[in-house]
């Protein structure tokens, strides 16, 4: 409940019913687009900072080796469990939405866990990032195999090399990374400078964000209506097994609390902004109402509005 009393996820909730409500309110892409540097960059200030003042000890080593591992497992999982209820091109699309990981669940999620004294290391920015590509690559080398199994012309399709550039050069992860670098190289001195741009402004920008998700929101409902209630479950339970994974994986490790509760919110969070556009050239035989729809409109709020405050209290519970 206090989760949902937080301003930033008040105006998500406005955002949506907004959207409902067919308002014409809206925020300007270019605004939009600006919010979305602006939390990546304070995000990667902050676990600069963070990891100026930590370095790199195994434990490090440890919670990005789990991070890393994760992403492994979620679109293997998927596909082999979508592939036989679609088509095996919107099951690999599928897995890869879901097997990739959603930057602003994760901001939501460091401010969720900041304001309940749970601080994970400043290395968790770099999870994120460790997190988007491998299941882009799964995706694309198993459609490249579907298709040749069925004989058909691969000859339009963007070359590998040519996604994988795309994928971990994406502007969002060069700004989360230079910024983390940054904070790394700045530390202290810089954190000091930077405290009025990194911290005090964030919250209020992250509620203005999350609006404009809530208003993106409503404007995706309709995609995933009439869609099989099979995939519905899979958008909304998915995310629940992906994150008990995550659990498992950081009892074995002894994660940090802290970096479990978000190694597991990042488990079970889905990509609805690389991940789309990325397959919208890579699999064109994929439905994107499929994966973008679920991802968005169901499995976004989900994670948004229940998910995060359950993944730290089962996290803070199990790890203590």
């Amino acid at each position: 409940m206090q989760n949902l009393l937080d301003p930033a996820i008040l105006f998500f909730v406005f955002g949506v019913l907004a959207g409902a409500l067919k308002s014409n309110l809206e925020i300007p892409p270019a605004i939009a687009k600006f919010l979305s540097l602006y939390l990546l960059m304070a995000l990667g200030l902050k676990g600069g900072f963070a990891l100026a003042q930590s370095g790199f000890s195994a434990s490090v080593m440890v919670s990005l080796g789990a991070a890393m591992l994760m992403a492994f497992i979620v679109p293997a999982l998927g596909y082999q469990l979508l592939k036989n209820s679609v088509s095996r091109f919107d099951a690999a699309a599928i897995a890869a939405s879901y097997g990739s990981v959603s930057a602003v669940t994760f901001v939501t999620a460091m401010q969720y866990l900041e304001a309940n004294e749970m601080f994970p290391g400043g290395h968790m920015a770099v999870a994120l990032v460790v997190m988007e590509s491998p299941a882009i690559i799964m995706a694309v080398l198993l459609a490249n195999t579907l298709r040749h199994n069925q004989q058909a012309e691969i000859t339009n399709s963007p070359p590998l090399g040519k996604i994988l550039h795309e994928s971990f050069t994406d502007g969002a992860h060069l700004l989360l990374l230079g910024s983390m670098a940054v904070g790394y190289l700045s530390g202290d001195a810089g954190k000091a400078v930077m405290a009025p741009f990194s911290s005090g402004l964030f919250k209020g920008m992250l509620a203005f964000f999350l609006l404009d998700m809530g208003l993106m929101v409503a404007k995706n409902f309709g995609s995933v209506r009439g869609k099989s209630p099979f995939l519905i479950g899979y958008a909304c339970l998915g995310p629940v097994v992906h994150a008990s994974i995550a659990l498992l994986l950081s009892v074995l490790l002894h994660l940090p609390v802290a970096d479990a509760a978000l190694l597991m919110v990042l488990s079970a969070s889905a990509s609805y902004i690389v991940v789309p556009a990325v397959l919208r050239y890579a699999i064109p035989e994929a439905n994107p109402s499929l994966y973008f729809g679920l991802s968005l409109g169901v499995t976004f709020p989900l994670n948004i509005l229940f998910g995060i405050p359950f993944y730290s209290y089962v996290a803070k519970s199990v790890l203590g």
